[in-house]
């Protein structure tokens, strides 16, 4: 028995001895692949194309955007381009505000890098898109489903691709009119108001908002339904104890219609992106698109350029819809402090009400309730001016 036991010891010892970091031969560039993301919007709004490259897997996330390139949509039978400008302060980003195109012609993007090379994509017919006929939602036990519904009678199939961007409101969970005045040398004095002639709360730290977009691709077709109608399709799931509903939630919806190839690549690129992660799931493959370049043939080029129009709807969920949300922001009961100079108030600490005035000695403050600065100020959350379509 003793023989036995030892051999498996020696046999483990062995085998994790064996074991060695392994470094997958993935053919990447130093420079790159170029990857073109975007579409030739064929109403009414902008057309933004956003250029980046891939990076190495131990490169981590940061995005490498592809700066100072000349990008233009070019008709085949309009010879005259349209050129899209680089975005100050979005690099990779080039836009033009509105395009008008002929529905009878084609168009295909052009891109000249900095470094010289040409791209080209496809010709694309123009395409229309039905309107979004809804964004409807539906509270369930586990959260909030959020479903997008349209239909087409003129023609007799569909793909499309959706997506949305969302905007959210949040508070903190304490008001404020106080605030920790410095002395000369910048240590924390005594507590005042904030505003001494109202008196009143600081708003401005207690209303934000935040942002965020789709993080899926979100693409289906009514290729295998009796008609051209897409009911119910999910797009978001957003958890009971999520912030997003914590007290106003705003999704503005965009719906796209695409080929039929654009939507294999796009279902390619989520099995490539999203479902990787066990033996199961879809493997990796080629999968780069309508775009060639002119200048080294052969070269890879990730992203699929067609012409579409965009079509958008917003909604709006309020907190008191639900019958039920388990969203708290998990703040500690507030603490008490004297307002006895030289003030020891902890670091990332804000005063927030009165705990206990002192009337023998001209109303002054006495003591105050702290909490952590997060808890007081939404700035560290979001922003905090209002959008405009709020």
């Amino acid at each position: 028995m003793h023989n036995r036991a030892g051999l498996f010891i020696l046999l483990f010892m062995l085998i994790s001895g064996c074991r060695e970091k392994y470094v997958p031969n993935v053919n990447n560039p130093v420079t790159g692949y170029l990857v073109v993301d975007g579409f030739i919007n064929s109403g009414p709004g902008p057309t933004t194309i956003v250029l980046s490259r891939t990076t190495r897997l131990s490169a981590g996330i940061t995005i490498q955007y592809e700066t100072k390139a000349k990008v233009s949509v070019e008709g085949k039978l309009n010879t005259t381009a349209v050129l899209l400008n680089e975005v100050t302060g979005k690099p990779g980003n080039y836009s033009v505000a509105q395009l008008t195109l002929n529905p009878a012609d084609q168009y295909r993007l052009r891109i000249i890098t900095q470094a010289g090379r040409e791209y080209l994509s496809e010709y694309s017919a123009v395409r229309r898109t039905p309107a979004i006929d809804s964004i409807s939602w539906k509270e369930e036990t586990d959260g909030v489903y959020v479903y997008g519904n349209t239909h087409n009678t003129q023609e007799p199939v569909g793909f499309y691709r959706w997506t949305y961007d969302e905007t959210w409101e949040i508070h903190s969970q304490y008001l404020t009119r106080f605030k920790a005045y410095n002395d000369a040398k910048g240590v924390p004095h005594h507590i005042g108001y904030r505003d001494s002639a109202t008196r009143g709360y600081d708003y401005s730290m207690y209303f934000c908002w935040k942002n965020d977009t789709a993080r899926s691709i979100l693409v289906t077709s009514t290729e295998k339904l009796t008609e051209n109608r897409v009911a119910f399709f999910p797009m978001r799931f957003i958890r009971r104890d999520a912030e997003e509903i914590g007290v106003r939630y705003s999704m503005n919806a965009k719906l796209y219609s695409i080929s039929k190839d654009n939507l294999k690549f796009l279902e390619q690129l989520k099995k490539n992106t999203e479902l990787l992660g066990s033996i199961f799931d879809p493997q990796p493959s080629d999968n780069y698109g309508n775009i060639r370049c002119v200048t080294v043939p052969g070269e890879i080029v990730v992203g699929f350029i067609e012409v579409s129009e965009e079509k958008v709807k917003r909604i709006f969920i309020d907190r008191q819809q639900l019958q039920e949300w388990r969203y708290r922001q998990g703040c500690p009961v507030e603490d008490t402090i004297a307002n006895i100079p030289p003030l020891n108030l902890s670091a990332g600490a804000e005063p927030t009400e009165v705990s206990k005035w002192n009337f023998n000695n001209s109303n002054l403050i006495d003591c105050v309730y702290i909490a952590p600065t997060i808890c007081v100020d939404c700035r560290l959350r979001g922003y905090n001016k209002r959008p405009a379509f709020w």
